[in-house]
């Protein structure tokens, strides 16, 4: 099974984008953010043409989420409040989501067996700002709900546009770099706030899996030329639950949509999952996973 994530700065500009990339690559399903759209207008009489089945979670002009998947998704829950209190309320409850849910960015469901998480984290804008604290609440808040979840489910993917380099070979800067520190979606804060609310939960990043090292990125600016200098960062994430990295067999970035003409500034990363636990373990692997 082949899973994509992909942030295409509205679906309804990329949408000739999008579709041409699923004829190329027809993958089981395509997690996408940003789509910009509120549900009522969005294309999926588009993705019906190519046999696909659409969930999706929108709001106008801004965030947005949509899984689009071959099969239909199963135990479909739209935001952090679905889980929270669809599976009996852990501490702190949905009292504890205030207005981290007003923004459409969390959507789930299940495809053949494995629970998908499609997650648009928030940028955060500036160290210090209102929206940073936001950011940083909201990271809290995924730590509940992925608790919440592996209460009842092993097999669980977390993808999305995470909006955080979590290490200085996901960014294009030279390691040790002081300008990292203090720059937005590669605090120290946001990088902790991470591995506490995802990897210390047991989530293994996908990509590091199959690369350990090197510099490849899924998020180019579109000032400076940036794609053009390979001025990018690693923001867009496949993150597994223990039993999914027995399974995990390759995990990819696909720059090709970025060189079109009005891209989006992200591009897919994909990940492939075998369809049984694999006993070999000779391959490299990242050490959580």
């Amino acid at each position: 099974m082949k899973i994509a994530t992909w942030n295409v700065n509205s679906v309804r500009s990329r949408l000739e984008h999008v579709k041409a990339w699923l004829q190329a690559n027809p993958v089981d399903a395509l997690c996408l953010q940003e789509t910009k759209v509120q549900d009522a207008d969005f294309p999926l009489e588009a993705f019906e043409q190519l046999g696909y089945h659409c969930a999706i979670s929108g709001q106008k002009s801004y965030n947005g989420v949509a899984i689009v998947t071959k099969t239909p998704l199963t135990q479909i829950g739209i935001g952090f409040g679905a889980i929270l209190g669809g599976l009996g309320e852990p501490a702190g409850g949905t009292e504890a989501i205030g207005d981290l849910d007003d923004q459409k960015r969390v959507l789930s469901g299940v495809l053949e067996g494995v629970r998908l998480v499609n997650l648009y984290v928030p940028n955060g804008s500036a160290m210090g700002s209102d929206k940073y604290a936001y950011k940083l609440r909201w990271l809290a808040l995924l730590e509940t709900y992925l608790r919440t979840l592996l209460a009842t489910e092993t097999d669980i993917l977390v993808c999305g546009d995470f909006n955080i380099a979590l290490e200085d070979q996901d960014i294009y800067k030279e390691p040790g770099d002081k300008s990292i520190a203090t720059h937005i979606m590669s605090t120290p804060a946001e990088r902790q706030a991470l591995r506490q609310h995802v990897l210390d939960l047991g989530f293994a990043d996908a990509f590091r899996r199959f690369t350990p090292e090197g510099k490849q990125f899924s998020w180019w600016d579109y000032r400076t030329a940036a794609f053009q200098r390979n001025l990018g960062w690693r923001i867009d994430h496949h993150y597994l639950s223990p039993s999914l990295c027995d399974r995990a067999l390759s995990c990819t970035i696909d720059p090709t949509p970025r060189k079109l003409e009005k891209p989006s500034d992200h591009t897919p990363v994909i990940v492939e999952l075998s369809s049984e636990k694999r006993l070999n373990k000779s391959r490299p692997h990242s050490a959580n996973c």
